[in-house]
């Protein structure tokens, strides 16, 4: 997904500025795939793609593959622990991508 499609799709979803994102993006390079966490997922996905991510900038560019919106700050980072994990990676592989 580029950013232009994030941001008319969080424009649907009335973007709600308490709102944590877990999301999946993958390297155009090398095909890898990284799991972060946001309160502003457009602005965070173009700083993967601007480089200026320690963890990402060697792999740019970067395409949106999945995202998802949390009101509970606790839960979303517990999502985003468990995308991390071989239980979490096999199930994004299988469900996800």
């Amino acid at each position: 997904m580029l950013v232009k499609e994030v941001v008319s799709s969080i424009a649907l979803a009335k973007e709600d500025k308490n709102m944590h994102y877990v999301y999946l993006i993958q390297s155009q390079k090398d095909k890898t795939f990284y799991t972060g966490i946001t309160k502003d997922l457009v602005s965070r996905l173009k700083e993967h793609n601007q480089k200026r991510s320690r963890f990402t900038s060697t792999k740019t560019p970067y395409t949106l593959i999945w995202y998802c919106g949390f009101h509970n700050k606790i839960k979303a980072y517990a999502f985003e622990k468990y995308f991390k994990t071989g239980s979490g990676i096999a199930f994004y592989r299988k469900h996800l991508i």
